[in-house]
């Protein structure tokens, strides 16, 4: 349509369908056709389309209300199932990371006790050690006693042998 022009359509529609028995002088012999034995009072009625639109828009109106409704729930389902998934989730994690932190606790005691086993060995070790230095000056010395003995001795062969037995 063209800016100005008439947006509305008239025609003439039958409100009121009134049938009259054939007793009220309404006989075929006038009308021949049985149509007319209806009396039509013809009311001049405005095509509006806007006024059809909200016949049609009522309908149209409850159905989208209706897919809007389906949509708000599934959205609805939707977000309750998502914030379930997101809790699921959330203990998975928690589990997850009491799981972890068990660990770490597990883990930091074995470390502790494997650092007192060290500390312990690397005692008894530092003690083997000096007492090893100990044994071997005390041979040493008692080497060299054995060695000044055989210089002053009148019985050298048996300080000999005797050293034979010490040093095996």
């Amino acid at each position: 349509m063209q800016p100005g022009e008439d947006n509305e359509l008239h025609y003439i529609f039958p409100s009121n369908l009134i049938a009259f028995p054939t007793h009220f002088g309404m006989t075929s012999n006038r009308f021949p056709d049985p149509l007319f034995q209806l009396c039509i009072n013809p009311k001049v009625r405005e095509f509006n389309p806007q006024t059809t639109c909200l016949s049609n828009n009522a309908t149209s109106d409850e159905a989208d209300e209706q897919q809007c409704s389906v949509i708000d729930e599934r959205k609805q389902r939707r977000k309750i199932s998502n914030r379930e998934s997101a809790r699921r989730s959330r203990m998975r994690k928690q589990k997850h990371l009491d799981e972890l932190w068990s660990q770490v606790i597990w883990l930091r005691s074995e470390n502790n006790q494997l650092v007192d086993k060290l500390n312990h060995v690397s005692e008894d070790h530092g003690r083997v050690v000096q007492e090893n230095a100990q044994l071997k000056e005390e041979t040493s010395e008692l080497r060299q006693m054995i060695a000044n003995m055989q210089l002053n001795s009148p019985y050298p062969s048996m300080i000999r042998e005797f050293q034979d037995i010490l040093c095996k």
